[in-house]
This record gives C-alpha cells, sequence and structure tokens, in this order.
C-alpha cells in the first residue's frame, strides 16, 4: 500500500490569464446580452398587447442580469482562471461557480492548438486547446497573450516531440 506524504492539497497554478482578458469577456458579454436585451424588448414593447406586470419584472430582471454579466463576471473570471505548464505537466484552474481543476502529464498531449477568434484578435489574445488521451476532453487555456500562447505552444509542442511514446 502506498501512502502520500506531505500536504496533499494541490496548490493553485501560478499564471493569470491576461489582464486585457477583462475588457474580451466584456466586449463579448456586451454583444450576446445586447442581442438578447434587443430581442427581449421587441417581444415586450411589440409582441406583448399589453404590459403585464411579469412581463416587466422579467424584462427587469433581464436587464440586471446583463448588467451583472457585462460589469460583475468578467473581474471574477480574471480572477480565478489560472494556468501553468510544467516540465511535466499542463495545469489549469477555471470557473468561479463550478471550478474546474484540470491537468495532464505532458507524456499523454497528443495535439496543440492555437485559435484566436475576431473579438480576441482586437484584444491581442489568444487560446490554447492541448488535446490529450483523456476521456474528459481537452484542456484549454483561453485568453492568453498573444505572444505567450506562441511561446507556449512551441514549448509544448518542442517538448511532447521528444517524447518516444504515443501519448495514450
Amino acid at each position: 500500500m502506498s501512502t502520500v506524504t506531505g500536504d496533499p492539497a494541490l496548490r493553485e497554478p501560478i499564471n493569470k490569464v491576461s489582464p486585457r482578458a477583462i475588457g474580451y469577456w466584456r466586449t463579448s458579454a456586451l454583444i450576446w446580452e445586447g442581442i438578447l436585451l434587443v430581442v427581449a424588448a421587441v417581444v415586450y414593447f411589440v409582441v406583448l398587447p399589453e404590459k403585464w406586470w411579469w412581463a416587466t419584472a422579467i424584462l427587469v430582471l433581464l436587464v440586471l442580469g446583463a448588467l451583472v454579466e457585462t460589469l460583475v463576471v468578467p473581474r471574477f473570471k480574471y480572477a480565478v482562471h489560472r494556468w501553468e505548464v510544467t516540465p511535466t505537466a499542463i495545469y489549469t484552474r477555471s470557473g468561479w461557480l463550478n471550478i474546474e481543476q484540470r491537468i495532464a502529464p505532458l507524456s499523454r498531449v497528443q495535439t496543440v492548438d492555437s485559435t484566436q477568434g475576431a473579438i480576441q484578435r482586437m484584444f491581442g489574445l489568444a487560446s490554447i486547446t492541448v488535446t490529450t488521451a483523456s476521456a474528459s476532453g481537452p484542456i484549454s487555456i483561453n485568453c492568453l497573450d498573444q505572444q505567450t500562447a506562441k511561446r507556449i505552444v512551441a514549448d509544448l509542442t518542442e517538448i511532447t516531440g521528444h517524447d518516444e511514446g504515443d501519448a495514450t
């Protein structure tokens, strides 16, 4: 029987995402929440024949939700999203209500992809997706500085290229 010595608690990953992620998340939220509010306003002012109290309450809740999603949530996301690449593993933590921590040994890495949407490009950000031999799916690091993302992709490609295994 094997025992673990020392403190079994997992430490936090050391790196934060780019500070520009806050602006990116705000802009994305503005777009999607704006679309939702326009549709809700059209339904409220055009489709509904009478302005029932519950319809007004729903519209007010949607506006409040949009404000929270746009002004508050991006700061929380920035505060909790972390990542780290060590010589042996990639480690991420994301989420602020439901926290997800993922660790994958580099020996299990199959592919490393970098993506950059149009809004991410406006903010000089990129995301990395690391596919592993895991049933849990790929590990993603979102909203990295563009240059940091390029460096990590290059580093991971070099590290995993030296492994003689087949990542399964």
